[in-house]
């Protein structure tokens, strides 16, 4: 009889709870605006997101409250742990009420029995869905302990995350670089450093390990992008060194001494490239695919005198025709971008799903942007050429690396701008004409999450679903299988 009096009891209190919580009346303005509004005013969330975590340091239980509120739909949220997060089932009940419309936020503060609000604001609640699930490395924000991480996903509709594969299963060695195409999580691939060291691919259930150096190449694959067609996936090559600044903003440069760009086409497991694309007097990083399949976009620097002009470095950004049914490249290279004359770099080429705009992220100098202060997205408009910063989204600190989901409505990308260390990952909503929304943190379940959570979040991916693979199955295949030998190209 003790077990079913217990649960009553709490169940009667949680009602009680919830009851008193409606009954939050407001009796007067405090004048001016909640200090959430600096992050959560007039940002745009999708109706299928997790609920948002209205963070707000050293808040009182029970002293704060919000109300979220649509038409007749209500939500009040009490304070707790620092943060305002609304219980998950009225969350969205709320949301999708509000599909295309605005939800109203008054942030209220209890002074002796009576209620006070700051101003109100508003959160536009988008009828553009978002992927459900995204993926990224977990690793610590320096340089001494990337022996500790791990893939992980994350469920966008509620807080479920899980790892996809961690390096503690496989002697501590480096993880890096996953990639899935056209956000299928059932095709995916990463590599695998050090000890049992390959490339690892997922298709259609079936995982191979592949051993991506040639006598051809100056390195094992790097940088990918899948084709659309699943059948090729571009990669760079790079000869990789890593410096530390004693007086700089930046605290690391990495820089390439040489890179070039090849293709792998998995059927003939053969890589593939073009004079254009492997330059002894550039360096070539980062390709892309078009949606379409028919052209590969990349960066592209003249070399200079490495590392004693590092900030000479200015990437452009170029394209060549690629024909997937044959697998062979234009002879002409296009300059999109030339950052070279604006004295500025290129990095990370990233083109929406539905092939109108290319975002990428911009700093004066290099190919490592993502330790770079200055490094901001931008826009680039590819029917008018036009390129625009992205001011909504951009920051006083690191903005860099990004992916657009399936319907090209929104944009996930990592930013330093809470700390100048730990990357986070924010989102963006995308309108009619390519420009970013004000973002929002990815939510968590508690307050206290982003003070506790010492590692980084690195190379943010959406993908459609989880990934179709169990960790042991991924774990049985590196440690014991011996990896296949990618033939050179010709």
């Amino acid at each position: 009889m003790k077990q079913p009096s217990y649960i009553y009891l709490l169940l009667m209190a949680c009602l009680c709870l919830i009851s008193c919580s409606k009954d939050i009346k407001v009796s007067a303005s405090l004048g001016e605006d909640s200090p959430l509004a600096a992050c959560y005013a007039h940002i745009v969330i999708p109706s299928n997101i997790a609920p948002l975590n209205f963070f707000l340091p050293q808040t009182e239980d029970d002293s704060q409250a919000l109300l979220i509120s649509h038409q007749d739909t209500h939500l009040t949220v009490l304070a707790k742990e620092g943060a305002f997060i609304p219980a998950i089932n009225p969350w969205k009940k709320l949301l999708l009420a509000a599909q295309g419309d605005d939800l109203k936020v008054e942030h209220c503060i209890r002074e002796g029995d009576a209620w006070k609000a700051y101003n109100s604001f508003t959160i536009h609640v988008s009828d553009k869905a978002i992927d459900p699930y995204v993926a990224y490395r977990l690793i610590p924000p320096g340089y001494e302990k990337w022996n500790l991480l791990g893939l992980y996903e994350r469920c966008l509709e509620n807080f479920d995350e899980r790892p996809i594969i961690d390096n503690h299963q496989l002697d501590r060695n480096c993880l890096n670089c996953h990639s899935f195409c056209m956000q299928d999580p059932s095709t995916m691939q990463f590599h695998v450093r050090a000890q049992h060291a390959g490339t690892v691919l997922l298709r259609d259930g079936v995982i191979e390990k592949l051993n991506t150096k040639t006598d051809k190449t100056i390195s094992n694959l790097v940088y990918p992008y899948w084709h659309p067609s699943a059948q090729y996936i571009a990669y760079s090559v790079n000869d990789t060194h890593q410096f530390f600044h004693t007086n700089n903003i930046n605290r690391i440069e990495v820089l390439d001494y040489q890179s070039d760009v090849v293709v792998y086409d998995i059927q003939k497991n053969q890589l593939l490239t073009t004079p254009q694309l492997f330059s002894p007097d550039a360096l070539e990083t980062f390709p892309t695919f078009s949606p379409d399949g028919k052209f590969l976009y990349y960066c592209s620097a003249p070399k200079t005198n490495i590392p004693d002009e590092f900030d000479k470095l200015h990437y452009n950004l170029c394209r060549i025709a690629f024909d997937a049914s044959t697998g062979q490249f234009g002879t002409e290279v296009d300059t999109i971008y030339n950052a070279t004359r604006q004295e500025n770099s290129v990095t990370f080429p990233r083109i929406s799903p539905d092939g109108k705009h290319l975002l990428f992220t911009l700093s004066a100098y290099g190919t490592f942007s993502i330790w770079h202060q200055d490094a901001d997205l931008w826009m680039m408009n590819l029917q008018t050429g036009v390129c625009t910063p992205q001011e909504q989204a951009n920051s006083n600190s690191v903005d860099s690396y990004h992916s657009w989901s399936s319907n090209s409505r929104w944009v996930v990308f990592s930013s330093r701008r809470g700390d100048g260390l730990h990357t986070r990952l924010y989102i963006s909503y995308v309108d009619d004409q390519g420009q970013l929304s004000k973002p929002f943190l990815l939510p968590q379940q508690k307050g206290s999450y982003y003070q506790n959570q010492l590692n980084s979040f690195n190379v943010p991916e959406f993908i459609k679903g989880p990934v179709p693979v169990s960790r042991k199955k991924l774990v049985d295949t590196i440690r014991n299988t011996s990896p296949k030998q990618v033939k050179g190209f010709q």
